[in-house]
């Protein structure tokens, strides 16, 4: 049996977030873009504290409203990467450590955990996004270091910095994560062709 895993996920303030999913100006415009954001958030941080894999589950920066277990730590500003340092810094040294990004709202619990215990075979692994430029997962085994790449072309920065690439399917929520609204399309895609489930708060916005 794998350890379990303590995992950051970071999480903006959803005022301030996703600024690529607005379809136009305007207030109303906003207005969705925000919901949008904090219900990807929430669907998402709502699976992976589903998740049995996952011991404590630290986010950095803000949720929209509480999720039960999940501690929640202020962003200390000056980006993605200290934001997840932060994070990390937060967590037990004793066990397994892993980031996720806060925005795959099609997660489902038993993907994580599928892909927490595969990780659990190497010093370190990751998950590639649906495009495989990104990266959605990254996790490390206890007392090791992370080197972290997240944003363009980050999956093959983490292939060269000695992250393994996890077999996880194309489809797979873990894989979907969701910055503009052609992303976003996709997955409303899959859904109605019954490929992935999308989290309730993001789909009621569908």
């Amino acid at each position: 049996m794998s350890a379990l895993v303590s995992l950051v996920i970071p999480v903006r303030d959803a005022a301030s977030a996703k600024s690529r999913l607005a379809t136009e100006g305007g207030a109303a415009a906003d207005a969705r873009r925000a919901s949008l954001a904090a219900a990807i958030a929430l669907d998402t941080v709502s699976a992976a504290r589903a998740a049995r894999e996952v011991g404590e589950l630290i986010v950095v920066g803000s949720l929209p409203e509480p999720v039960a277990g999940v501690r929640v730590i202020d962003d200390p500003g000056f980006g993605l990467l200290v934001a997840i340092g932060a994070g990390l810094a937060a967590a037990d040294p004793a066990t397994p450590t892993a980031v996720l990004l806060g925005d795959v709202p099609a997660l489902q619990p038993q993907d994580l955990d599928a892909a927490l215990v595969a990780a659990s075979e190497h010093h370190w692994a990751f998950v590639p996004d649906a495009e495989g430029d990104g990266t959605t997962l990254v996790v490390a085994s206890a007392g090791l270091p992370h080197s972290l790449r997240f944003g363009h072309g980050s999956a093959d920065q983490h292939r060269d910095a000695g992250y393994v690439e996890l077999d996880v399917r194309e489809h797979s929520g873990l894989r979907r994560d969701v910055d503009t609204l052609e992303q976003l399309a996709d997955l409303a895609a899959l859904a109605v062709a019954g490929a992935v489930l999308i989290g309730p708060r993001t789909s009621a916005l569908l």
